[in-house]
């Protein structure tokens, strides 16, 4: 649709606000996606024309950027549902949104640069300076939600580019100034704020998570991010510190590290005590209506992400085990259907499992780096079943990092959930009639002598108001169950006190 009006001519239809403007109202209003497309387009030629005086330039890329957040808004509450997609529509929805978070980005930067470089039309800018610059670090921190959903590395320009907008506020001294984002938006912000919601955002452990909670405490953390403090001097709260001599992503602070005047610190211990305030609703089952999250999601998952974000702020995630550089061969499957499918012995697969080979193995987790093609179906929370080569044993695993490299490569972590599982076929222990699924007992470790098991069934089955009974390696028990550990993607986690019972004879003929 643009490439019949827009050209390379000096009177270039943008240099008209009424041809936009014409545009603009032209919009599929009813399809959201292709009306982002044809918005990206716009912002992309807007930026192609610096022949355009600045303030008509920015006032064109308001203009197009303000119509495009209703249909951005429906994409990303789409793209991130807690439901599942096709992958057609999970490809169709990431890439409207990364082309128009990425070239709304860089057409901010691109008129940000233009003012620094005192060109024709800045001096009429130069009380818009806070909203442009904090438009600028908004559409960094959509342009980073999508490159953290595909697991991808973050280009380093970013980060200079961040360093460049924080510094030029600072400088000016409009860091603090409060302006309202977009208009219908709740609330002012300001550049301090923006870029303290994405540096705190960005180091809470994205790699961990799946994309819906990357979303979620993305939006958790603009909820709060005026509780978020950055100083030019170290202090006892100071939790993360950046460079804007030598930009590059956030790192934790060391207290006995050298500083200098260039690096700025962050502290988070108010946006604590927010979280923890609304953890307590959160437990009564309620979503506060003031807790904006761009969409609809139970209380149950919002908690989990305010969970999240309270673990990183408290205690930062430390490994328990030493990991070793080891080459270790494994068979792997992915599913708890194709794991049951490994371990059932009435089942046959006519899959052949994929191999993994280690960088790094501990008793609790490994590391590896695996082709993208052919692992597409790995993300956070896939639970892997692992067979080192050449036992017969099968054990279980479950993805909790991943990193996607520039050659497509992906870096997995994975908490080994148990080395030896067994298929076995919980009964009801009332007796009550049911169709009978199978589940995976996790063996423990050796002298483990808690009286306690772990069972891993199918997604939805656990109560904790039924106890159930199995049979394994000629061995009648009982299980009393003691709580859900773990709500995976297609299984259920769950802790029981086991109780064995005599085997009745005629069971075991």
């Amino acid at each position: 649709m643009l490439s019949g009006i827009f050209g390379n001519k000096s009177d270039h239809p943008l240099a008209d606000i009424k041809s936009v403007q014409a545009f603009l109202d032209n919009l599929p209003k009813n399809d959201a996606h292709k009306s982002l497309v044809e918005l990206t387009e716009l912002i992309e030629s807007v930026t192609g024309h610096s022949e355009f005086k600045l303030d008509h330039q920015f006032a064109m890329l308001r203009l197009i950027d303000e119509a495009a957040q209703p249909y951005a808004r429906k994409l990303l509450r789409e793209y991130f549902t807690p439901f599942e997609k096709n992958t057609f529509q999970e490809n169709r929805l990431w890439t409207a949104l990364n082309n128009f978070y990425l070239h709304t980005a860089g057409a901010y930067y691109a008129v940000f640069n233009r003012f620094c470089n005192a060109e024709k039309g800045s001096t009429t800018i130069k009380a818009q300076l806070p909203l442009l610059t904090a438009r600028a670090v908004n559409s960094i921190i959509c342009q980073l939600k999508c490159v953290c959903a595909r697991y991808a590395q973050v280009d380093n320009a970013i980060w200079v580019n961040l360093a460049l907008l924080y510094k030029h506020a600072e400088q000016l001294q409009y860091l603090t100034t409060p302006v309202s984002l977009y208009p219908g938006m709740v609330g002012n912000t300001t550049v301090k704020s923006e870029m303290a919601r994405l540096m705190v955002w960005y180091d809470s452990g994205l790699s961990a998570l799946s994309p819906v909670y990357m979303h979620l405490t993305e939006r958790l953390v603009a909820q709060y991010c005026s509780a978020i403090d950055i100083h030019p001097e170290i202090s006892q709260n100071s939790r993360l510190s950046f460079d804007l001599s030598r930009p590059a992503e956030p790192t934790r602070i060391n207290m006995g590290a050298t500083t200098h005047t260039a690096m700025r610190f962050i502290s988070i211990p108010a946006m604590q005590v927010k979280l923890e305030d609304l953890m307590k609703v959160l437990k009564k089952n309620i979503v506060p209506e003031d807790l904006y999250l761009g969409g609809s999601y139970e209380p149950e998952v919002v908690k989990n992400a305010v969970q999240h974000l309270l673990n990183y702020l408290v205690a930062p995630p430390v490994r328990r085990n030493t990991r070793r550089v080891a080459n270790v061969t494994l068979n792997v499957v992915d599913s708890f259907d194709k794991v049951v499918q490994r371990t059932d012995a009435r089942q046959h697969s006519e899959e052949e499992p994929v191999h993994w080979v280690t960088e790094e193995i501990s008793a609790g987790g490994f590391s590896t780096v695996v082709s993208a093609k052919g692992n597409g179906s790995i993300g956070i929370g896939s639970l892997l079943g692992i067979q080192p080569e050449g036992l017969p044993r099968w054990g279980v695993a479950v993805v909790r990092r991943l990193l996607r490299d520039d050659s497509n490569q992906l870096r997995v972590g994975a908490q080994i959930l148990a080395n030896q599982i067994a298929c076995v076929f919980p009964n009801k222990a009332d007796n009550e009639p049911g169709n009978v699924k199978p589940a995976l007992w996790l063996y423990a470790k050796p002298n483990d002598s808690s009286g306690e098991a772990q069972l891993m069934m199918t997604a939805d089955t656990f109560s904790p108001s039924r106890s159930l009974k199995i049979q394994l390696d000629e061995k009648n028990y009982l299980l009393i169950p003691i709580g859900l550990q773990e709500k995976g993607l297609d299984y259920d986690l769950a802790k029981f006190k086991v109780i064995e019972q005599e085997v009745d004879s005629e069971e075991m003929n």
